[in-house]
């Protein structure tokens, strides 16, 4: 039997930026969906787009080798590819609330069966804002989610419902996991790969949600 192991990361940003198509404007949040900018397929051409006006960046620079002024959303410094534009903070947000975005991906602190999230107030916090996510979340035209399966204390994350405030309700259509990748359907939670080593039953005692398992399931697929 395979060691059962969580997913790193970086992995599984890989997994989701393997799902963008050829000439799609690929949206991503702050925090762990700025890790899918670290792939790339030369077969295809992503043009990674951030809140501030950075069009068409590339990966997160190496140490040494950083721009101080080239940095994405969260200010993370980024590596520019040729056609690259920096553009006005709001031009940026015309993009988006123009439709022009084809999928964002964004963390979350919840995501519900029926393809609601919350990702932008958590209880133990004061006060909260939801920023560009509400916009993100209704302007794009896929909403994609990566995020750790349960909660430091063991909490569930994969809900049948929200119980935080939504960021926006309906939206999600594929999210990852340190467990595994799931699509979000009709049914609810599709789980279509997994972990290596975390069978589909173990992968349920950590949801709440009723999983769906794929009849094509797989294990995670990694960068080649």
């Amino acid at each position: 039997m395979a060691e059962k192991v969580k997913l790193e990361r970086q992995a599984m940003c890989d997994r989701l930026a393997m799902e963008f198509q050829d000439g799609w404007i690929v949206n991503l949040g702050v925090g762990m969906p700025t890790l899918c900018s670290n792939y790339s397929d030369p077969s295809r051409e992503i043009i990674n787009h951030a809140e501030n006006g950075v069009i068409g960046y590339g990966p997160l620079a190496k140490e040494g080798e950083e721009d101080r002024h080239l940095v994405n959303a969260g200010g993370q410094k980024v590596t520019a590819l040729p056609g690259m534009a920096c553009v006005h903070h709001a031009d940026s947000f015309m993009m988006i609330r123009g439709g022009m975005i084809d999928v964002t991906v964004m963390g979350a602190y919840e995501v519900a069966e029926n393809g609601d999230f919350a990702n932008w107030r958590i209880p133990s916090r004061k006060g909260g804002g939801i920023g560009g996510a509400m916009d993100l979340a209704a302007g794009a035209k896929r909403v994609f989610i990566a995020m750790e399966h349960t909660t430091r204390d063991g909490g569930h994350k994969l809900l049948k419902r929200c119980t935080l405030p939504i960021t926006a309700p309906g939206v999600v259509k594929m999210l990852v996991t340190d467990l595994g990748l799931f699509e979000i359907t009709p049914q609810g939670f599709e789980l279509i790969e997994n972990a290596p080593g975390w069978t589909p039953e173990e992968i349920q005692e950590q949801t709440e949600a009723t999983l769906i398992i794929s009849p094509d399931l797989k294990q995670f697929r990694f960068r080649s």
